[in-house]
């Protein structure tokens, strides 16, 4: 009977050690509240790195143009349509003969749920975008190239404007 008694006795005991070792080791976590002085802190006059098209850039230096110019059009009514990327894309210095766009709309003659848009960047990479209420919102990727120079899989419309 003795063993009955003491178990409670020995669960307190281990409950407090365990209590005491996370109040240790959240100790350990709290940082110097002394503040950092090498590295700035931001403050309302700082302004974001300006995004340019890089022509001799890689594919991975021009990402960041691509997708603030996407993101301009996805934020537009034109959202759902193909041609209106690819507008855009060319009208800050992307070569519209290297790129590829779906059809906006579904077999059926619906808005597709996912449309895509894509820049092959030399031989081997490809800036790709993809829009629609599939995704909710702009998804763009540095890619390796496919077979014969594409981008995208599966059909694409012509880009003949």
């Amino acid at each position: 009977m003795l063993r009955r008694s003491v178990l409670p006795v020995i669960r307190a005991v281990v409950g407090a050690s365990v209590a005491a070792a996370a109040v240790l080791v959240l100790a350990g976590c709290v940082g110097d509240p002394a503040p950092d002085r090498t590295s700035p802190s931001p403050s309302a006059t700082d302004t974001p790195a300006e995004v340019a098209f890089v022509p001799d850039g890689s594919a991975d230096d021009n990402l960041p143009i691509f997708t603030q110019t996407a993101q301009g059009v996805w934020d537009s009514e034109q959202r759902g349509e193909g041609r209106a990327y690819i507008d855009a894309l060319v009208g800050v210095g992307f070569d519209k003969a290297a790129m590829q766009v779906t059809n906006d709309q579904s077999t059926v003659g619906n808005a597709a749920e996912s449309l895509q848009f894509s820049v092959r960047w030399g031989d081997s990479d490809c800036l790709i975008g993809q829009v629609g209420p599939s995704t909710g919102q702009l998804v763009t990727q540095v890619m390796p190239q496919l077979a014969e120079g594409r981008c995208l899989i599966g059909t694409t419309r012509a880009i003949d404007w």
